[in-house]
């Protein structure tokens, strides 16, 4: 009989609750007593601290809560039949999918020699004339949620990161800052190029500690947890940082890593997931988040789109509350793989936002001479970009969706409609909507 990996919402009760606050407080927050209304076609993930979710009003759909007063809580498990889930049990448990996640690396047979370098990158989008205005990232964090950061590596390419070691999940033997050289290397080596005094924070989900998990790959459950911690740093009355800023290069290349279509658990085009909730919770907070797009673009989709270039941009990548970024050469012109819009139906139609640079000589995390590609290196450019402008515009002065619609409205390359598929509202030019907004 076959598995599938599930994100249960449960109903509270105390054996959820003191784990969910034992983990506030920085301690284990493993399930350590029997959980009682757990399906019986489920196992409990035990290693995976309960998140605290709450309703919106007196409407089935759920927000984020304290852990103390939550009445609801998200647990992972897996469950049998993966051809016959049921949405929610006789014991008040919703199920909803926990499909796998994956960064947006270069797909095979798209990969050539890089096109530009990062000094061409730094020209066109004005980074001197960012720092000539101490728009440098200075008092903003930027947490990269990938496979891990390898400071030593940034260093020697001449990135004196900060990075602060105790914000960080899950809790790995590798310390913060110490992964192996890779994919999350380069996106932070990326959202440095406009914001160089930034201060990372490093999120190594793609390294699951889900029971089975690829070491190379996560579990939408893994995003989940971790967005959940970001909450103590935005939230009180002493935030961590003047402005958080949140960079995902990863996604679903297709439907079929999700629930069928017409469960009400699914995740690509549901924006009452737990996931899809808790981001855009964390982006009333005052969070910038952005997203890639992905690598299913017409020209060198990746062998994982299955073919399929048609409604790529999925879950969260198309959610309302966040930036989607589409990757364009130094050139100025789409790179083949970049997705295209429009997102999936259920989520943002108009999806990509705008367009940033990749496909560049920069980190060569990934070897000698090597391009820091896909839109997993347009991502966290453009944060960098957010992330500069954030260091004298805090979100109580502009929020998210507002400094969103600032930043598509200065872009460069838009069509005469606004909008268009293969570059959102055009490409990115931080310069600009910092000056017309006076700084």
């Amino acid at each position: 009989m076959s598995e599938r990996r599930v994100i249960l919402v449960l109903p509270a009760r105390e054996e959820l609750r003191n784990p969910a606050m034992m983990r506030i407080s920085g301690n284990d927050g493993r399930i350590r007593t029997r959980v009682s209304g757990i399906p019986a076609r489920a196992e409990l993930d035990t290693d995976f601290s309960p998140v605290p979710l709450g309703q919106i009003g007196h409407t089935a759909r759920l927000e984020l809560s304290s852990a103390a007063a939550a009445p609801y809580f998200a647990v992972r498990a897996t469950i049998d039949d993966a051809n016959d889930v049921p949405s929610t049990t006789t014991d008040g448990a919703a199920i909803f999918s926990d499909p796998q996640i994956a960064a947006f690396a270069t797909p095979p047979g798209c990969s050539t020699a890089p096109i530009g370098t990062r000094a061409d990158v730094e020209r066109r989008l004005d980074v001197a004339g960012l720092a000539a205005k101490q728009l440098d990232g200075s008092g903003v964090g930027i947490a990269v949620m990938d496979d891990g950061i390898n400071l030593a590596h940034l260093a020697g390419k001449g990135i004196a990161a900060a990075l602060d070691a105790s914000v960080t999940w899950p809790s790995l033997t590798c310390p913060p800052g110490q992964h192996p050289v890779g994919h999350g290397t380069m996106c932070a080596y990326g959202a440095l190029i406009a914001a160089p005094k930034a201060t990372l924070l490093d999120f190594p989900i793609l390294r699951s500690t889900a029971i089975g998990g690829n070491p190379s790959a996560g579990f939408l459950s893994d995003a989940l947890q971790a967005y959940a911690s970001l909450i103590p740093l935005v939230s009180g009355r002493k935030r961590r940082f003047r402005s958080l800023v949140v960079t995902n290069s990863w996604g679903l290349y297709h439907e079929s890593w999700d629930f069928p279509g017409g469960h009400t658990g699914r995740y690509v085009d549901n924006p009452d997931h737990p996931f899809n909730v808790i981001v855009g919770a964390l982006s009333r907070y005052g969070v910038d988040i952005l997203f890639a797009a992905g690598n299913c673009g017409a020209g060198c989709p990746d062998p994982r789109c299955q073919g399929v270039v048609k409604h790529t941009i999925m879950g969260a990548n198309a959610h309302p509350d966040v930036i989607t970024v589409a990757g364009v050469t130094t050139g100025g012109r789409r790179a083949g793989y970049s997705s295209q819009g429009p997102g999936i139906p259920g989520m943002v139609y108009a999806k990509p936002d705008l367009s940033s640079y990749t496909h560049f000589l920069g980190s060569e995390a990934c070897g000698p001479g090597t391009a820091d590609d896909g839109t997993s290196a347009a991502c966290p450019v453009a944060a960098g970009c957010v992330a500069a402008i954030r260091t004298r515009v805090p979100p109580t002065i502009l929020g998210p969706r507002d400094l969103a619609r600032e930043l598509k409205s200065d872009t460069s390359s838009r069509s005469a409609a606004g909008w268009n598929r293969n570059l959102g509202y055009g490409i990115l030019e931080p310069l600009r909507t910092a000056t017309r907004l006076g700084l």
